[in-house]
């Protein structure tokens, strides 16, 4: 296995990823924290739980997940030749499934009897509930009451999984509150209870585990583009909210120079304060969720209200290594508004036959612009995080043919 610059990727003992990442918690969760890190710890390095995650992503979830060539896209397009990582294709029909599959796992082996997370577009709640289902835990899933409207397809599915769904209705009723809530019920009764964050964001050592469970995406695209073609890609691209997908697909590329990355934050429907959430793009520095990471931030230091037409990227914060990879240079982020979403949204299913979640096509509207201003002989590689059958009916009604 190619080895990966430690330098970039492990974070110190303490959580952080350069000043980025950390512990910002209430000093009774601290322990509970410290017993995470050390079970995970003690799980990564144990073959027969490795042994046994990895036998679920190729028996349970399918993996590995195609790499297509979109040929009619590429066609269409005029420019450089557009790789999808068929993350889509996953049980449960996005990349979420990964890493919720190992956090079970772990609640299991640490005696935990419930699993809790926050959900902004549906996707982490409803593998998290499979999760539990499959290996025998209760499952609480909060989620804002915005985003129970807009994702209801999803809610429906996390009921028939058995969970329970939290309707948040504080605050701005979106990703960011349902992670208040979900943290306020941790800390009420983290005994019995393991929190599942969903992405690569909050406290030592959830960005790291997170990405780890994730970098599956990354070791696999890595492995089957050099298969197809004989060389590397010239450009990842991924979108961009807490940043799972994106640090899944990214991972593996560290060290390879020539591959430059780009991740797409949502510009939503202005630059205007409450109107995107292009964190790395327009946030400051600051401590959110348990971590210090780049935040939109009011007049007052506080958490920003955001907005995208993609439940998912609608957080105020994004994670620590992103951060850490904005202020080295190693990840160019860039931006994609509401309307360019749609706009992909509704080519890749008219030209290739796949309909893709809007946090992808956000990835999608970026290469778009993109690929025709490169040559054909180089090539964009995009993770395709998640199919859109959640945002049909919302898609549908914003275009007048539902």
């Amino acid at each position: 296995m190619k080895k990966i610059n430690t330098s970039m990727t492990l974070p110190n003992q303490n959580g952080f990823f350069g000043p980025y990442g950390g512990q910002f918690v209430p000093e009774k969760l601290q322990a509970a924290l410290q017993e995470v890190v050390v079970a995970y710890e003690a799980a990564k390095h144990d073959p027969v739980f490795q042994r046994e995650y990895h036998q679920l992503l190729a028996d349970y979830v399918g993996r590995p997940s195609a790499l297509f060539f979109a040929k009619n896209l590429s066609k269409k397009l005029g420019g450089a030749k557009i790789y999808l990582k068929r993350e889509d294709l996953n049980h449960t029909g996005a990349h979420k499934i990964n890493h919720t599959l190992g956090e079970a796992l772990l609640a299991k082996r640490m005696g935990k009897k419930k699993l809790l997370a926050e959900t902004g577009a549906g996707q982490h709640g409803v593998a998290l509930a499979t999760a539990a289902a499959l290996v025998g835990l209760e499952c609480e899933i909060h989620m804002g009451a915005i985003d129970v409207a807009k994702q209801y397809p999803n809610v429906l599915r996390m009921k028939l999984l058995g969970a329970q769904v939290v309707e948040v209705k504080s605050g701005g009723r979106c990703l960011k509150d349902a992670v208040d809530s979900a943290f306020a019920t941790y800390m009420a009764d983290f005994e019995h209870t393991f929190f599942a964050i969903g992405s690569v964001v909050g406290p030592h050592p959830y960005p790291m585990m997170v990405r780890d469970f994730q970098a599956v995406v990354g070791r696999e695209a890595r492995e089957q583009f050099l298969a197809k073609e004989q060389h590397l890609p010239d450009y990842l691209i991924a979108c961009v909210g807490g940043g799972s997908n994106a640090m899944g697909l990214f991972h593996a590329f560290l060290d390879d120079e020539q591959v430059q990355m780009i991740g797409v934050e949502p510009a939503g429907k202005s630059f205007k304060p409450g109107e995107h959430a292009a964190t790395l793009t327009l946030g400051k520095p600051g401590t959110l969720h348990g971590m210090f990471t780049y935040l939109l931030q009011d007049e007052v230091g506080a958490p920003a209200a955001v907005h995208s037409i993609a439940s998912g990227l609608d957080y105020p914060g994004v994670g620590p290594q992103h951060a850490y990879f904005k202020d080295q240079g190693r990840v160019r982020y860039e931006t994609v508004n509401d309307q360019e979403a749609l706009a992909a949204f509704q080519l890749l299913s008219q030209v290739e036959g796949i309909i893709p979640a809007l946090e992808s096509a956000h990835a999608l509207a970026y290469a778009i612009k993109f690929a025709p201003t490169i040559s054909q002989d180089q090539s964009i590689l995009i993770n395709l995080s998640g199919r859109g059958d959640k945002d049909v009916e919302y898609v549908g009604k914003l275009l007048g043919i539902s």
